[in-house]
C-alpha cells in the first residue's frame, strides 16, 4: 500500500478512484502523563510521553486508513491529510484522523 500526501503516485496512473477513506483514533492521557508534562511546562524541555502518545496515536489512525483502503481493493491512498484536535473536559482527549482518496494504480 502506497500513502501519500501528493494528489498522484510518481511514474504511476491512477485508473481507478476508489472513494475517501479515514482513520479515527481517540487517545486519552492519564494523570500521571499530565503531571509528569506540567513539570516539563515548568522546567522546560520536551514531554516524551506525550510525543509518544502523539507518535501512536498518529500510526494507528494511518493503519486504520490504510486497512479501510485494502478493503476497498486500493493499491494506494492518495491526498493524506492528518488533523490533531483535543477533546474532552480539560482537554484530556487526543484526537488523530488521517484521510485520503483510495485509488487503484494502473
Amino acid at each position: 500500500m502506497i500513502l501519500t500526501t501528493t494528489p498522484s503516485v510518481e511514474g504511476r496512473t491512477i485508473s481507478e478512484y476508489k472513494g475517501v477513506v479515514f482513520g479515527e483514533v481517540i487517545s486519552g492521557v492519564n494523570f500521571i502523563r499530565d503531571f509528569a508534562a506540567s513539570i516539563r511546562n515548568i522546567v522546560g524541555g520536551r514531554s516524551g510521553s506525550y510525543e509518544d502518545e502523539l507518535i501512536k496515536a498518529r500510526s494507528q489512525a494511518m493503519n486504520e486508513m490504510s486497512e479501510r483502503a485494502v478493503r476497498l481493493g486500493a493499491d494506494a491512498v492518495v491526498g493524506i491529510d492528518i488533523d490533531y484536535e483535543v477533546l474532552g473536559e480539560g482537554g484530556g482527549m487526543l484526537m488523530v484522523t488521517a484521510s485520503g482518496t483510495a485509488v487503484k494504480l494502473a
